[in-house]
């Protein structure tokens, strides 16, 4: 199967933060559906997640989700059935998957994945990049302003923001390096630079395609 005839989910949690001697728990979930290289938005999911630990202050910094967001909402293993058809055939997209892929093991043997990491995929695929924090490199692609016409409420570390940002990097990732019509194993040879074809940019650079940083 080639590429753009897989089904991905990207999926993204945040997180109630760490205590000493606790266990990080999730606050909230978003999912964000791709066939190939088509987003459909109607498709997209989100939710906070009920908790009885409380939140810390460094992780509400960062997010912004309080005690009083969390009011009503459904517990992680509640949104199962929703979970498991966005998921269920799908490849996973995440940034950085191993918190993703933590909180998920909420569901044994869900048998969910394979698991494509656009984090490594960004660094094959533009190893001079000096940062590849998602945030980052959605700026130095100038995705931003595609991010917010697919979600208009989109917003930083909002979990469903967060995941469309991860799908529109690998729409971008796909288009770069020229693997739309590839085998879509070549996602999980991130490690391999070889692996792509990437184009030749005007700087003069051979092997490797880089997003200019604006500014």
């Amino acid at each position: 199967m080639t590429v753009t005839e897989t089904a991905f989910a990207a999926i993204d949690f945040e997180s109630a933060g760490l205590r000493p001697g606790g266990t990080e728990v999730p606050v909230q979930i978003g999912i964000a559906p791709m066939l190939g290289v088509q987003i459909s938005p109607g498709e997209f999911f989100g939710s906070f997640l009920a908790t009885d630990q409380e939140i810390t202050w460094s992780a509400q910094k960062v997010h912004g989700i309080t005690r009083e967001d969390l009011t009503a909402a459904p517990g992680l293993n509640d949104l199962w059935p929703q979970i498991k058809d966005l998921l269920a055939g799908r490849w996973l997209i995440a940034h950085g998957a191993a918190t993703e892929k933590r909180f998920l093991r909420a569901f044994p043997f869900h048998g969910f994945g394979p698991w494509v990491d656009t984090l490594k995929l960004s660094r094959a695929a533009w190893p001079a990049q000096e940062s590849f924090a998602l945030g980052d490199l959605i700026v130095a692609l100038d995705l931003e302003g595609e991010l917010r016409g697919l979600h208009p409420g989109f917003r930083w570390h909002d979990a469903l923001s967060d995941a469309v940002a991860s799908l529109v990097l690998l729409r971008r990732i796909i288009a770069e390096t020229g693997i739309a019509e590839e085998e879509n194993a070549i996602l999980l040879r991130a490690n391999d630079s070889h692996s792509y074809r990437l184009k030749r940019k005007s700087d003069g650079a051979t092997g490797t395609s880089r997003p200019t940083n604006p500014g």
